[in-house]
Order: structure tokens, then sequence, then C-alpha cells
């Protein structure tokens, strides 16, 4: 953190984004649990998906009339174990917990349950729905297909989204294994992190119409809107780092985001049409598998707990002293954080007090 960087504890941050919220015509229940997903994320470490997205994607998206601020969610299809939703352009957190709560409930009964999702937005994390599931001894995972950002391998046109493929999985230690991240080497969530702090990208993250790679981190956020700017897929640019794997995750989250439920795709998520800013109308899906139906879960905890303490006690890289495993990171995230808060840079305070002016709010003393 730079030295221009406060902290406001969690109470307060989620209090105001409740606020903000319930400012922009978001019922009080959805606003909490908007809210809630965000301040997960900065709990956990993941700063590019937290607060700092509160204004950009969900704020200015209802002022722009292209998300809807009080969320309409129609079951369409429906089976014994599964679900296909239409969330009519609501607030996406508020559709995804929904979507996952009913993939749980059949998951009781069947084992496994899963739910597609058409006509969603943004939805925060991937990560909480899959705590979701974790919290109550089940597997959870899903994905999300997002606006046009990523080339595929040879190719250097945005084409498909970020698309995380996300799991959460219970162990017997103090946090679960929980793998959250993009199919893309990074996401425009941290470059939009990387901007507030005045950084350059790093060289092969993102490449130009030449395939040449961009380190200009302003102008690649303008670009890669433009369409003038990619990102890269998982494994770099081209084949010999393994590129291909990463644009063929991408690829399987898109179809599971958009043929299962027959919502949009690619180039339909851009956002605009025929010139005119639109929902972004998002679709996502959501899987929880119940441990029980398999074996005990206190049998599945401990092979779990075995297999990642076996990983993080294998031979180190000179001049490593450690070796984590997946959602480490965010748990020692949360032991530093828990009682210092939210870490503000200068960028996401002077937006706190816009959104403070612009709504009138009260009872928030903002550092200086």
């Amino acid at each position: 953190m730079d030295e221009n960087t406060v902290w406001i504890d969690f109470e307060t941050a989620e209090r105001f984004m409740i606020d903000v919220l319930e400012g922009v015509g978001v019922p009080a229940p959805d606003a909490k649990i908007v809210a809630e997903v965000l301040i997960t994320a900065d709990k956990l470490g993941l700063d590019s998906h937290g607060m700092n997205r509160l204004k950009p994607i969900y704020y200015d998206r209802i002022r722009a009339g292209i998300l809807n601020p009080v969320t309409k969610i129609e079951i369409v299809r429906e089976a014994p174990a599964v679900a296909v939703i239409d969330g009519h352009d609501g607030m996406g957190h508020v559709i995804s917990k929904k979507a996952m709560r009913m993939a749980m409930d059949r998951a009781k009964t069947y084992g496994i349950g899963m739910t597609a999702v058409r006509n969603s937005s943004h939805y925060g994390i991937a990560g909480y729905y899959a705590l979701m599931a974790v919290r109550e001894n089940m597997i959870g995972i899903t994905g999300t297909n997002a606006r046009p950002s990523i080339a595929p391998t040879f190719g250097v046109e945005n084409m498909l989204g970020t698309n995380p493929i996300t799991y959460g999985i219970p162990t017997d230690e103090d946090f679960p294994f929980l793998l959250d991240c993009a199919t893309s080497i990074s996401q425009r969530g941290k470059i939009e992190v990387y901007a507030r702090q005045g950084r350059d990208v790093p060289p092969g993250w993102v490449i130009d119409l030449d395939g040449n790679t961009r380190t200009d981190t302003l102008k690649i956020l303008e670009d890669l809107t433009k369409g003038t700017a990619a990102l890269t897929p998982l494994g770099g640019i081209g084949e010999e780092g393994g590129g291909y794997k990463g644009y063929g995750y991408a690829t399987v989250v898109e179809i599971l985001c958009s043929a299962l439920q027959g919502g949009g795709f690619m180039k339909m998520l851009t956002g605009m049409r025929d010139g005119k800013k639109v929902p972004y109308s998002l679709g996502h899906y959501f899987i929880a598998i119940n441990i029980e139906a398999f074996i005990e879960p206190g049998d599945f905890k401990k092979t779990a707990g075995d297999i990642l303490r076996a990983l993080r006690a294998a031979k180190k890289m000179p001049g490593r002293d450690r070796i984590y495993t997946a959602g480490e990171k965010e748990h020692i995230a949360w032991l530093e954080r828990r009682d210092r808060g939210v870490p503000v840079g200068r960028d996401l305070l002077l937006e706190m007090r816009q959104l403070i002016d612009e709504l009138g709010l009260k009872g928030y003393d903002l550092p200086l």
C-alpha cells in the first residue's frame, strides 16, 4: 500500500455501499446482498472486485439506465436437479445468490444441483458463490462470461470474456480451497487497480492489433473498450507457454454460460448496440455437489486437507521459503485486514466523496 492509502473499517464500508445502492433505487435487501459480495472481496484482499467497483460497474450503470436496480428473477425452465433462470438485467449478485441457493437445495436432495442464468450482470467475485456451498459441506463451482476482452491464440481481436472457472472445496483447515481466477493472465479489474496506483501493466498481459505487448495502463483501459487492445489468455501469447489452454478454458466457460440457457455470447456482450449503451446481459452457471452423497464430509475434508498440506510441504525452489495453496493468501489477507478494514487509495476516496455529495449521504467523516 502506498503512503496515501487510508483504512476504512468493514462495517462503515459496507454501510456506505448499501446507502449508495439504495440511493439509486436498489431495494434494501438487495443492496445488502450486493454490498456483502463486494465487502467479501475486500476482506479477502481481492481489491479489484470490492468497493473499487461500486461506482463504475454498478452505480454508473444504474444511472445510465443499462442496469436494473430492481431485480426480477424468473425461472424459465426446471427439472429435478437443474433450473434455468432469467435475471432480466437486474443486479447480478442478487440473481446469482438465488441461483446458487437453488443449486444447493437441489444438491441436498439429488447429490448434485446446477442452475444456468441468462440476462444477468456483473456478479462480483465468483468465489462468493462457491463459498456459499463450502459452508454447507458442498463443493461449489461457478463461471460467468463477460464483455469481450481476451484474444484467441494467434488472434488479436478481443472475443472472449475473462471468464473465470471457480471452485470452492471444503477442507479440515482454517480455510477452504478456493480457486477463483480469470482464464486470462490478468483481468480488467486488476488493470484498473494498476491505473489507480499509477503503475504500468507488466509485458505479456495485453497485446495490440499487431500482436505487440502493451504496458501503457490508462490507454490500455480505453483501447480494451474500443477493441484495439486485447488481454492474453492464461499461458500468454502464442502456444509456447500454453496460451491455447487458457483460450480453451475461456471458450468452455463461454459455451456453458450461453448455450445452456440460450443467452448472449462474445460480441453480443459489448454493452453497445447501434451506437447506444445497452445492458450487458451476461450468463452464469452454478454447480453444487453434496459431499455427503459420496462420502462422510469429515473424511473428505481430511483428505482434501492432507493433499494441501503435502503440497505446501514440498521441496521449495531456491530463494523461496513458502508454497501456497489456493485460498491461503486470501485467508492471510483476511487475518491482516479484519482489524483494519478496507484499504482506500486517493482515487477511490475521491469517488466516495463524490457519491456522498451526489446522494446527500450523512454520517460519513472521510479522511481528507
